[in-house]
Formats: C-alpha cells, structure tokens, sequence
C-alpha cells in the first residue's frame, strides 16, 4: 500500500535528476546523496524517473532500477511518484506494475509522443495504464510530448483512477478553468519553473520543476509567500529564480543542476550523451565564475550555491 494519498503530494516537488558516473552508468550512490540532500531542504515529494531524470536515456530495467533506489532510500519520508511514460502502451504498463511493486505512491506519464496520436488514442493509453496499477495517475500537459487541449484533459479525468494533471505549458489560465470545471479535488501540479508563482497564485497545488533540485529554498520561499499572500516577495524570489533559470538555459540545464548540486555537497553527476558535461576543472571554474558575475550584476540573493563558489 502506498504511504500517502496524492492529497499529500503537495509543496514544492524536484523533477529528480538522474546522476551517472564518468562512464555514464547510474550511480545509486550519488542517487542516494541526492535524495537526503533535497528532503533535508524541506521538499514536499519526489517525481522521478521523468525527463529531467533522462528517463528516455535509459532502457527499461535501469527505469525501474532509478525507482527502486528513490523508493529505498525515501523510506517513507515524502511522497513519491514515478513517471513511467513511454510510447508504447505495453511498455508503460509494465513500467508502472514495477513502479508499484517498488513501493511508490502515484504514477505519472506523458501522453504517447512521437506519432500523431489521435484524442481517442490517448484517452484509451491513459485509460489502460490507469487500470493496470492500484495507484493514482497524474497525467501530465507537456507541448513536447504532444497537446493535451482542456477537452481532453477533461476527458482523462473522467477515468477512475486519474487525480490530477502536471500542467507544464503557457496557458495558466487553464487551472483555474480544471479547479472550477473538474473540481477542487482533482490535483494540478504547476510545471513550469519560470511561472512558479502565477501556477501557485491560479490554484495549483505544488509545483513540480528541474530547478528546485538546485534551488529548492528559493521556491520554498516563493510557495510559503504565496500562502501568506505575501506577492512582492514571492515575485522577487521568482525573479531570483528567473535568473537563474535563464543564465543556464543558456548551457546545457541539466548539466548545470547537476554541478550546482554538487557545489551544495550533494554531488549529482554526470549527464548522458548526447548531452553534454563540465568535465574539466577549467570548464567547471568558468561556469562558476559566470555564476559569480552573475550574482553581482543582478544582485541575487537567497540561492544557497551562490553563496558557496
């Protein structure tokens, strides 16, 4: 049985990277690092094995393997939910079976990319991975992955089983439409970082994001001003945060999490190819350096790593 309820998934959540070693094997090590480095931040769960995870990277069997560590070294801290999205429906299935099998709380996945999927064939992907776990599904709205229109976001949560959406896309607005037409009880976890606080401010309840594996303070700070109603400092930490986000879009993101965290003592590892890495001293220092400037010209303050290069 799982250990929470998804009514428990809530707060600020890290879409959890995946670290690998220099040889681009997965590091349960370093995983487990990691995990006690953001629970001890204070996040209100975990959402594993998604694409800030490189979960399309990995076969199948290092997929569970990744779920199987986060369950362990959790241990019923915070709540966590695997995404188990792939395109083939079979495939997804048996991603999710293993998921609850390890022990996790919720499942969620994008919806079958690549092809031109139609509505019906979505609906009907989401309806058969739902009814193959006892667990609660978060369906998620990534354009990426393929549009999922308020039509049928409100289809899929017709299906027993689906408790709520990780809604990643510009159309905010629309949470309010899914709390006011869906229903208070049906769960939205704001994906995008950069709009942390309108997602909060519209209704969402957590938010789900790359960089809250980097800078969790900040947007623990952003969502408890947002409780206290608190929007000139919840916009000023999303600001900070902006900056942030935006210097290392400019790099290759994940890499950049992944170094950051390793400045705060929780060494995160290396990406897979073909992404690339700060492998070198000299590449690492310069990042760094970039950082600093960056630290001065904008004024920044409340990120932890900045204080620590």
């Amino acid at each position: 049985m799982p250990n929470f309820d998804l009514s428990d998934f809530k707060g600020v959540i890290p879409a959890l990277i995946t670290p690998f070693d220099e040889s681009e094997r997965f590091d349960e090590t370093r995983m487990r690092s990691c995990i006690d480095f953001l629970i001890e931040r204070g996040v209100g769960g975990l959402y594993t094995t998604g694409s800030t995870g490189e979960t399309f990277l990995m076969s199948p069997d290092e997929r569970a393997r990744v779920v199987e560590i986060v369950v362990d070294q959790v241990a019923g801290r915070v709540p966590v939910v695997a995404h188990i999205g792939a395109i083939g429906t079979h495939l997804s299935i048996d991603l999710a079976q293993r998921a609850q099998s390890a022990g996790v709380d919720a499942v969620s996945s994008v919806p079958p990319f690549y092809w031109p999927f139609t509505p019906d064939q979505v609906f009907n992907y989401y309806a058969d991975l739902t009814a193959a776990t006892d667990l609660p599904m978060v369906v998620y709205k990534i354009p990426l992955a393929g549009e999922l229109g308020f039509d049928l976001v409100k289809r899929l949560a017709s299906i027993p089983g689906v408790g709520g959406i990780k809604y990643t896309a510009a159309t905010q607005f629309e949470i309010i439409r899914i709390k006011e037409e869906i229903g208070a009880d049906f769960r939205v976890y704001s994906g995008s970082d950069e709009m942390a606080m309108s997602g909060l401010s519209y209704g969402a309840d957590g938010i789900i994001g790359s960089f809250y594996n980097m800078i969790p303070e900040v947007f623990i700070a952003l969502n408890e001003a947002v409780e206290k109603g608190d929007m000139i400092r919840a916009k000023s930490l999303q600001e900070t945060g902006n900056a942030i986000i935006f210097f290392s879009l400019n790099h290759t993101p994940t890499a950049v999490i992944k170094r950051a965290m390793a400045w705060q003592g929780a060494d995160a590892g290396y990406c897979r190819r073909p992404f690339d890495n700060f492998i070198t001293e000299a590449q690492e220092e310069e990042l760094k350096s970039a950082f600093r400037k960056l630290k001065q010209d904008r004024s920044l303050k409340d990120a932890a790593f900045l204080e620590m290069i």
